[in-house]
């Protein structure tokens, strides 16, 4: 029976693994072990040519090669090419998180493994066959990349356009089918007609297509045209088209502007979100003001400098890992808090608050003791380590956009527990009536103690976040605990909805203040401001009504 059994698990981890077996067998198989002979006499002259007669051989290696020399090129590029002496064979050499140096035959994409760049020869690269690099890459990418490649190319072309690259482009443009794409041939075609042609009605219409246009180099061209450039037109014309053209960027330039800061704001809000919902939880449910919420957030952010030091080779899956971990370990904590010190001091808030302060001042001389007071970094994944680019003026972040959705969904979650489980209704229960609630035999310590813990470790996770933002210290809970409190006063106590739209609220006022007054000022106008309004709505925005409000 039981090798039966395990020749059934056996069979099922082979087909399991199969599909994994069969991808890698394919991507091994796709790499080319061979080089085109036709190219071996040109890389051989590569990397014996002196740096006068570099530019003529990466020409034939173009026209040779074409496609095929795109990794060779953008590797010389970066100043990562090097040779064999003994075999001449053309590596590049990169080097990984832990800094050892790996090396790659740049022609048949082979790994090399370890190697050493003082053994090898460079292929050495200046300024003027840097700049012929350039233009080598986007000609190929231009004419045999696929739509973003070829795209990206046509917007490098921009940076210089001359006679020679309005002829590529206008080659380019014969043939492209993509709109996006030859929408920038079209902007380079422009530019060209604008500063070579001498016919006005050219030069007009050129200007017509560059009018709206957010790429620097023509904004730079318009500027240059306008009335107080340096090649300020004769033609009043031309010169008052350009400045018109300008000023129409300038307006659009303004709105992405706006919708950058507003991004902004509500990144700052998500962060605010993830910091103050569990504080929302506690104080809301149990009256607590818990000083030592901050360092929940610190404890969950030095869970995820712990497990990315577990998991050093997995930096992609760590982030996943440490949230659960982040969750568990500030919830551990909170509950410790709540059922040793806090239980004690039920219906005594001064004594609660000055016990909360004291233990908050403990965990971070424990951090400090154990990790020491300098800041940690914690890496952040590949996936979350680039940008969403709208247009040329507007990029947003991967880790801000991931953050916001992530404390969206995280609300979103609490929101069901609150609404949903038998934890939640027990929660709202004790919340509007302590004493109903346990004459109805509901265990109200027992849910003073959950909900604590809840709330402990949403801003554990709310850490995990934080770490993605910024480094990692023991004083970063001190950072957010006023922020968190002021979020919760102002959306209302207890009040989940309240908590979002304050957190918000709060969040985008504060970036849209922060170029005009400065980050320190624009806090404490802040401040005032709550201070004023809770004079005027002592119960904050969404007051809570009926026995969850006495």
């Amino acid at each position: 029976m039981n090798r039966t059994a395990n020749t059934t698990v056996a069979l099922l981890l082979t087909l399991l693994l199969l599909p994994f077996a069969l991808l890698a067998a394919e991507a091994e198989s796709g790499k080319d072990s061979s080089v085109d002979p036709a190219l071996q006499p040109l890389l051989a002259d590569l990397t014996q040519a002196s740096l006068r007669d570099t530019a003529a051989v990466l020409d034939q290696l173009e026209a040779a090669g074409g496609r095929t020399m795109l990794p060779l090129f953008q590797t010389m590029l970066d100043g990562d090419l090097y040779f064999d002496e003994a075999t001449l064979l053309i590596i590049g050499v990169r080097e990984d998180n832990g800094g050892d140096e790996l090396g790659t035959d740049i022609m048949t994409g082979v790994d090399l493994g370890s190697v050493a760049r003082r053994e090898l020869e460079k292929i050495r690269v200046n300024n003027r066959l840097r700049g012929h690099l350039r233009d080598a890459i986007a000609r190929i990418q231009l004419t045999q990349g696929d739509r973003r490649e070829r795209r990206q190319a046509a917007l490098a072309l921009l940076d210089d356009i001359n006679t020679d690259s309005a002829e590529l482009l206008s080659q380019a443009l014969a043939v492209e089918s993509e709109s996006s794409v030859r929408e920038v041939i079209e902007v380079g075609l422009a530019m060209q007609t604008l500063q070579a042609s001498d016919d006005r009605e050219a030069r007009l219409a050129a200007i017509d297509v560059l009018d709206g246009r957010l790429e620097n180099p023509v904004r730079n061209m318009l500027t240059s045209y306008a009335p107080g450039g340096f090649m300020e037109e004769a033609d009043a014309q031309v010169s008052g088209a350009a400045a018109q053209a300008l000023e129409n960027i300038q307006g659009r330039i303004s709105f992405f502007r706006f919708v950058e800061q507003l991004f902004f704001g509500l990144s700052l809000g998500s962060v605010l979100l993830l910091a103050a919902i569990g504080l929302a939880v506690t104080f809301g449910v149990m009256g607590v003001i818990n000083m030592a919420h901050g360092e929940m957030l610190m404890l969950g952010a030095y869970t995820t400098y712990v497990v990315q030091q577990a998991m050093p080779n997995l930096i992609g899956y760590s982030l996943w890992v440490a949230i659960p971990a982040a969750f568990l370990v500030a919830a551990t904590v909170g509950i410790l808090i709540q059922r040793y010190v806090i239980r004690f001091l039920n219906g005594r808030p001064l004594e609660t608050l000055l016990a909360t302060f004291g233990i908050s001042l403990i965990l971070q001389e424990t951090v400090r003791t154990i990790f020491s007071p300098l800041n940690r970094r914690v890496l952040s994944p590949q996936w979350m380590s680039s940008s969403l680019e709208i247009n040329p003026v507007l990029s947003l972040t991967y880790n801000r956009l991931y953050i916001l959705l992530f404390a969206l969904v995280v609300f979103g979650i609490l929101l069901l527990i609150l609404k949903k489980s038998s934890l939640g209704l027990q929660v709202r229960a004790v919340a509007q009536n302590r004493e109903m609630a346990r004459a109805m035999g509901i265990r109200t310590e027992r849910v003073d103690a959950l909900t604590f813990g809840l709330g402990s470790g949403i801003a554990g996770i709310a850490g995990v976040a934080l770490s993605q933002l910024t480094n990692v210290g023991p004083n970063l809970g001190q950072s957010y605990i006023v922020d968190s409190f002021m979020v919760v006063v102002f959306g209302g106590v207890g009040n989940l909805l309240g908590t979002l739209v304050g957190a918000f609220t709060l969040g985008t006022v504060n970036k849209f203040m922060e170029p005009v007054t400065g980050t320190v000022l624009a806090n404490i106008l802040i401040l005032l401001f709550i201070i004023l309004f809770i004079q005027k709505r002592p119960k904050g925005l969404f007051p809570q009504w009926g026995r969850a409000a006495e």
